[in-house]
């Protein structure tokens, strides 16, 4: 699976319960970032009686509590389990005092709900009702009870000071696949790096999509596959997302398409999206409450105010920007036009998409690398016409300000490597940054450099940050 270090938490917590004490767990990450199959894993290697229930996006409380009394006759193990098949169930204070009631009483036992985000919405007492019992009645009993939700935003909310789980809750967070795991996973490092990141940016590192990347065998087979499949995990998951995300709302919905297509400016969007200014100022508020979109600002001495905005999650990006629009094609069995889709704009898109990995790399590299100055944040800088533009910028902070350690540029073409007349450019436009234009500069290449003595840095090498 590749979730080593989750499993070994996971491991940590269920060693406390088998002492005898109970403990409540929260578990957050985005869609299809193998959360629940980690837990069920989990739960399968453990052996011990379990239930494991999922929420629905239902339209009433008690069909919620229905699809409770389904999941628990389809595979519940708990001792009790015939007083919750037996259902009835009017409310969840019910069916967790029923729950309690199932749970062997000196034995441990692990108790799964997912998709709680959902629940909360029929009941959003639920998280009340939860913590009262566990005062009151699942303090006896070694359980450890998982809640799983894809909702970041809710799943933070339920933990936080404010809320009755408050100082209850053990959170953990299960990221997608980073690009040193997806490295690992696909057998990529060294002269084959590159096509780690091209895997990353397109899975997004969901580890259900790597691994059809893996029975593929590379790029071109991977995408010749999943696009001549309408059902196909590449295919499907995003138009999911965006139905479990933003059932409702329409406007954010709409303003996600445009940040996907590759405007980055408030005012590019507002036009191309067609929302007035207030609007769109709430409807970006709730793509980044939801952990959708990101929000980029310049960095340099000072965080500037001219932000960018960009779909968080890489594979959603590359849907949106490719996928969405080449559906009706794969239905009516012409996957060759998606194909050419993505071979049209693949190059110029994988230019700029790679460019938050590399400063993720570059960050990392800065604790060792003397060549980026020490480094703590690195960023990009633009001014509010957005032009000139530097992708890279490495800051440390500094008494009142903060000090630029470098300034980079990022070329990620196929076969063209790192030119001298690059290095001019970046050193032309280094002088708009503020407080960078003496900094010393770098190199991001695909493939390899033509200026000597020039820091630089190819897929190899920036796969060592991990």
């Amino acid at each position: 699976m590749g979730r080593a270090e989750e499993l070994a938490r996971l491991d940590g917590h269920l060693a406390a319960v088998r002492g005898g004490r109970r403990r409540l767990i929260s578990v957050r990450g985005r869609r299809q970032a193998g959360k629940s199959r980690l837990i069920s894993e989990f739960v399968r290697r453990s052996g011990l009686p379990q239930m494991f229930v999922t929420g629905a996006r239902q339209a009433t409380l008690q069909r919620d509590l229905d699809g409770f009394v389904e999941d628990v006759r389809l595979g519940c193990t708990l001792p009790g389990a015939d007083g919750l098949t037996a259902g009835g169930f009017t409310s969840w204070e019910q069916a967790l005092r029923a729950t309690h009631a199932a749970l062997p009483v000196d034995t441990p036992a692990i108790v799964v709900i997912d998709e709680f985000p959902w629940l909360l919405e029929r009941d959003p007492g639920i998280d009340g009702t939860l913590q009262k019992l566990w005062d009151r009645l699942f303090e006896n009993r070694p359980v450890l009870l998982v809640i799983i939700g894809s909702d970041l935003a809710v799943m933070e909310m339920l933990t936080g000071h404010d809320r009755p789980l408050f100082g209850r809750a053990r959170e953990m967070v299960v990221e997608p696949f980073s690009i040193g795991d997806t490295a690992r996973m696909l057998g990529l490092s060294g002269e084959r790096a590159a096509e780690a990141f091209d895997a990353q940016l397109i899975t997004g590192g969901y580890p259900r999509l790597l691994l059809e990347w893996r029975r593929a065998g590379g790029l071109s087979a991977f995408l010749d596959d999943q696009l001549s499949d309408e059902h196909s995990e590449l295919v499907v998951t995003g138009q999911r997302v965006l139905d479990a995300e933003f059932p409702r709302d329409l406007q954010a919905s709409g303003v996600l398409r445009v940040i996907g297509a590759g405007d980055r400016a408030f005012s590019a969007i507002a036009a191309r999206a067609g929302v007035a200014s207030t609007p769109l100022t709430r409807a970006l508020a709730l793509l980044a409450g939801k952990r959708v979109i990101a929000v980029d600002r310049p960095v340099a001495v000072k965080v500037g105010t001219a932000s960018r905005y960009r779909v968080a999650d890489p594979y959603l990006r590359f849907w949106l920007r490719f996928l969405e629009g080449a559906v009706a094609d794969i239905q009516r069995g012409r996957p060759d036009l998606a194909r050419a889709r993505v071979a049209g704009g693949w190059a110029a898109y994988r230019g700029r998409a790679v460019e938050p990995l590399v400063r993720q790399a570059l960050t990392r590299l800065a604790v060792d690398d003397p060549a980026l100055g020490g480094a703590e944040t690195v960023g990009g800088w633009w001014p509010r016409t957005h032009t000139p533009e530097v992708n890279l910028v490495g800051i440390r902070p500094g008494k009142g300000a903060n000090v630029v350690t470098f300034v980079g540029s990022v070329k990620w073409r196929d076969k063209e490597p790192f030119t001298p007349a690059d290095l001019d450019h970046l050193l032309r436009d280094r002088v708009a940054v503020p407080g960078g234009d003496t900094a010393p500069p770098v190199a991001v290449t695909r493939t390899t450099t033509q200026v000597p003595g020039l820091p630089s840095y190819d897929p190899a090498r920036l796969l060592t940050a991990w």
